[in-house]
This record gives C-alpha cells, structure tokens and sequence, in this order.
C-alpha cells in the first residue's frame, strides 16, 4: 500500500496544470509557490527555459519579521506587480502551483491584478 500525502497530490495537480499553460517572453507564467513559512513568486518564460524576474517574502523589503498571513500575500502581490512593471511585464499566465485558488493565493492574484497586472 502507497502512502500519498498532501504534497503529492498537490504535485499532481500542479502537473496537470502545466500540461495546458506555457509562459512566452510577451505573456510569462507567474508562478506562485506557499512554504510554511514564506511566499515564492518568479516570472518563467517557458519557451527559453529562463526566469524574467522573481520576488519573495525573504527580500529586504519585507524585513526579518515575515508572517505567512493575508496581508502579507497582498504586500507581495503588489511588489511582484511593479518588479513585472520595471521588467516590462505587463501581461502573465497565473499559475497558482497546484495550491487551492482561495486565502493567501487568491488575495495574493487580485493584489497584483490591482498593483496592474493583466492575468
């Protein structure tokens, strides 16, 4: 018998995902990733194998004092909303990373919709 936790099958959903979205260098994939601890998200072009731009709760702006909560999710939304901004990424795929769409990942998805991203 095969032990299958919550990250395995958040695994499979996330490969199930990827199997239908790409990122280009005009439309990257914002990949978004939930530690215990701290957020993760990078900008991917798919079709180079590269990532554009990338932003976490471990950057300065954040300090030392990092919660995993609601408002942080925003803060970050929005700061990966004008880092896309000074790379000239105006347009992305969201790619929620298999995580359910609501809490921390929803209201990290509309903070950078507001900050100007189009999904």
């Amino acid at each position: 018998m095969r032990v299958v936790t919550k990250k395995d099958y958040r695994k499979r959903r996330h490969v199930r995902l990827r199997q239908r979205m790409a990122g280009t260098a005009t439309r990257p994939r914002m990949s978004v990733f939930v530690s215990n601890k701290h957020f993760y998200i990078q900008f991917i072009d798919d079709a180079a194998s590269s990532t554009l731009a990338q932003v976490s709760t471990q950057n300065e702006a954040f300090g030392d004092s990092v919660r995993n909560n609601l408002e942080t999710a925003r803060k970050l939304g929005e700061l990966a909303a004008r880092v896309a901004a000074d790379k000239g990424i105006t347009e992305v795929v969201f790619d929620r990373g298999g995580f359910a769409y609501g809490g921390r990942v929803k209201v990290l998805a509309e903070a950078a919709r507001e900050a100007g991203l189009k999904f």
